[in-house]
């Protein structure tokens, strides 16, 4: 018997893959979660076999989640609206077991579960077209002054904690939009995160 948890903050959708998962003759839903802290917690009681979660959820992300369970027994399916090549490459780098997207057919999940308990790993064919297409143009440098921006610091702020001039900031700046193609911080922040390239 395949022992799962799945791990997802809209409850209908929790439901929903829980009872359909529970028809499978070969499969159990032995606990389900709301975000990334509660399925961790989960999988280290139940000792499940594979674990099927969402990525953006409260507390912790389904990707942090997934990092945390880097070379556990337990596989990881992330299970998500969002074909995003950042998040793919993230998943990826966690090593999870397999990336489909929710708009598949809810067959297609019990076959991929008996693919990835077999030892192999599945990802949305959308998704390894897109890895290929598109990588994070920044730089790690600009990327973490991007995320500071995120993050509501001004360019002083920036400044002192990347102990470098305003002058420096501004220059990383410009180049920022130049590179993502928009006019302004907002643009650029909404481009990076559209894209899922945030850390």
């Amino acid at each position: 018997m395949i022992r799962i948890v799945i791990a997802e903050d809209q409850r209908m959708v929790l439901g929903a893959l829980g009872s359909l998962l529970d028809l499978e003759e070969d499969m159990e839903v032995v606990g389900k979660a709301n975000n990334g802290e509660e399925a961790l917690k989960l999988i280290s009681e139940l000792q499940p076999n594979i674990c099927i979660m969402d990525i953006e959820m409260p507390i912790k992300s389904g990707l942090d989640a997934a990092e945390e369970l880097k070379g556990s027994d337990c596989k990881v399916i992330i299970l998500t609206t969002f074909a995003r090549s950042g998040y793919f490459e993230r998943a990826r780098k966690a090593g999870v077991n397999g990336y489909l997207l929710k708009d598949s057919p809810s067959e297609e999940l019990a076959n991929s579960i008996r693919i990835i308990m077999d030892g192999r790993r599945i990802y949305a064919p959308e998704l390894v077209d897109m890895a290929f297409e598109e990588e994070n143009p920044l730089t790690e440098r600009e990327s973490q002054v991007l995320e500071l921006i995120a993050n509501g610091k001004n360019t002083k702020e920036i400044a002192s904690e990347l102990y470098i001039t305003t002058g420096t900031v501004r220059n990383y700046i410009s180049v920022i939009l130049d590179k993502l193609d928009v006019g302004n911080r907002i643009e650029a922040i909404s481009r990076f995160k559209e894209k899922g390239w945030f850390k």
